[in-house]
């Protein structure tokens, strides 16, 4: 009954599967956690069993977007950190050469066909999209339909299995084992790395300050009487405005030379660190009713200044005209939807996301200077959609013979270069092209989670028959792809490129695309440095690793 039914109404199969997935995948065990996902894939591979199927077209459009959209939101930081960013991004060169060696020495030790290969590569490195590329790659190898099929359920199948090894193997070697490799206390080295980037006394837990970074304090002047505001000022670095000045009950205008008197109440606002340095100098502190209630403003500028590139927040603060910069906070920075500490030392990249606050006029002034105002609005600009996934499927006929081996793009492939370029162009011309954060969220994961339940219908016949024939080896063969780009990158990391471990141990997770992997970090790191290694690995691999599933899939096939 529920058989027929899921095979004459395969959407149910669908939302079954979307549903019921992403339900395991909630469930945390520790630091692991299964995703949507894997959760998605698990119960499509089970209700494949019925027969039910879901027609090509909706797998491949669902993919299309997917793809495209995860390029499009990459694309910005992609090309910000290809030259900037080489020592981290020299890991996710290593990520990708290690993984495609030991891919191609399990082909020839294990003799694993081209879809399993793949669906080893997409498992162990924890990247979802590779099943798509790869699948694209095997349809155009032009064998039988039933030879085709058996190839892409391998692909699904071998993902499955060795997805949750590779996921609790890189897991438990970034957050345990690796700080016991390089003999450091991760959470001591963490509150060390936080304070040579400026970071002060608020080390709190996980990626929120255990204080607000921007502050607002009253202080009846004593000891600052006969300072100007302009030097008072720049005591702090301009790290700290004084708003409001009030002599005898009455507001004064506040400029720069103008000289504090005894008994005058002033409203500072700033980088609680330094307000806290001045407080001592400038008198006791009062409440700050007097002043009525003030508004702070808080926008969200995409950094597109080249300028600024690879300074520090320190540094842009130094190199700014002081009339310019005044009044002006970075309170915080977004990086691939990802938080990163807004540090003195933290390094900004062109496609950084900064959240200002101030007074209107200040970061207003402000981010005329840094870039553009992230537009709020809800509408997506279908004619530049549809027109960038068009480019990405012209882009993905193109291939060739590279060495003896057949590589095509194909869709996936295409819509993710596309992806890049039209992220990149939206980046520098940002009246054009809008898709929403929230809106790009959507076609990515209902995209992906959509592709997912379709090929792990259409493979559940032949999932049980690939675990029989492999056994141990294909779990064993995706842990050991994690651990050697991991001992690998750790080595090189820490020996040549001497990065610190807090931040190396980030962009290993990164490089193995692992968001459980910077999650748990963070937990045991106790603050978000990390994420400053995590998000140069993972805008590239990210990118990379989707690109060598018709790699994989040709050398696969030639050496097989």
């Amino acid at each position: 009954m529920i058989s027929e039914l899921l095979r004459s109404q395969p959407e149910i199969a669908l939302f079954a599967s979307l549903a019921i997935g992403y339900f395991i995948g909630s469930f945390r065990v520790g630091p692991i956690q299964l995703g949507g996902v894997c959760g998605t894939l698990i119960v499509a591979l089970l209700l494949g069993q019925t027969g039910a199927r879901l027609a090509p077209d909706l797998k491949n459009i669902a993919f299309a977007l997917f793809i495209f959209a995860l390029g499009f939101t990459g694309g910005p930081q992609f090309f910000a950190n290809i030259g900037r960013g080489w020592r981290y991004g020299l890991l996710s060169v290593v990520e990708i050469v290690s993984v495609l060696a030991l891919i191609m020495l399990a082909v020839t030790v294990m003799r694993l066909d081209a879809g399993t290969a793949a669906g080893l590569l997409a498992g162990a490195a924890t990247e979802s999209a590779v099943i798509g590329t790869a699948s694209e790659a095997i349809g155009k190898l032009g064998l039988r339909d039933a030879e085709t099929l058996r190839l892409q359920a391998n692909i699904v199948t071998a993902y499955s299995v060795s997805y949750l090894f590779g996921l609790i193997t890189i897991v438990l070697f970034t957050s345990q084992f690796a700080p016991l490799l390089l003999r450091v206390n991760l959470r001591d080295e963490a509150e060390r790395v936080w304070r040579k980037l400026g970071g002060d006394g608020a080390f709190g837990e996980g990626q929120q300050a255990a204080a607000p970074a921007i502050v607002g304090r009253a202080f009846k002047v004593g000891a600052a009487a006969g300072a100007t505001i302009q030097t008072l000022e720049q005591q702090q670095g301009f790290n700290l405005t004084i708003e409001r000045v009030m002599r005898d009950g009455a507001a004064l205008p506040v400029e720069p030379h103008l000289a504090l008197a005894a008994g005058d109440v002033i409203l500072v606002a700033g980088r609680r660190d330094a307000v806290v340095a001045l407080s001592s100098s400038l008198g006791d502190e009062v409440d700050g009713a007097v002043f009525g209630q003030l508004f702070a403003e808080k926008i969200e500028v995409v950094l597109t200044r080249r300028e600024a590139e690879g300074l520090t927040v320190a540094q842009v603060r130094e190199r700014a005209d002081p009339a310019e910069g005044r009044g002006v906070y970075i309170a915080a920075v977004t990086r691939l939807d990802t938080t990163v500490p807004a540090l003195p030392g933290t390094e900004l990249n062109r496609g950084d996301v900064l959240t200002l606050v101030g007074a209107k006029a200040d970061v207003e002034r402000g981010a005329q200077r840094l870039g553009y105002v992230l537009p709020p609005t809800q509408k997506t600009d279908f004619v530049y959609l549809g027109l960038g996934v068009l480019v990405g499927m012209a882009i993905g006929h193109l291939g060739g013979r590279v060495g003896g081996v057949s590589v095509a793009l194909g869709t996936g492939g295409g819509c993710l270069l596309s992806g890049l370029l039209f992220g990149w162009i939206r980046s520098r011309h940002p009246l054009i092209g809008s898709l929403p954060s929230a809106a790009a969220q959507v076609l990515k994961d209902f995209g992906l989670a959509t592709f997912i339940a379709a090929v792990g219908l259409s493979a559940g016949p032949d999932a049980i028959r690939l675990v029989r024939e492999y056994g141990l080896a294909l779990p064993v063969a995706g842990i050991l792809m994690v651990l050697v780009p991991g001992l690998l990158s750790l080595w090189i990391g820490r020996m040549f490129l001497k990065l610190d471990a807090p931040m190396l141990l980030g962009a290993i997770a990164g490089q193995q695309c692992s968001t459980p992997a910077i999650s748990a970090l963070v937990g045991v790191t106790g603050n978000s440095t990390p994420v400053i290694g995590y998000t140069i690995t993972y805008a590239l691999s990210n990118i990379l690793l989707p690109l060598m599933g018709p790699v994989v899939v040709g050398l696969a096939g030639k050496i097989g």
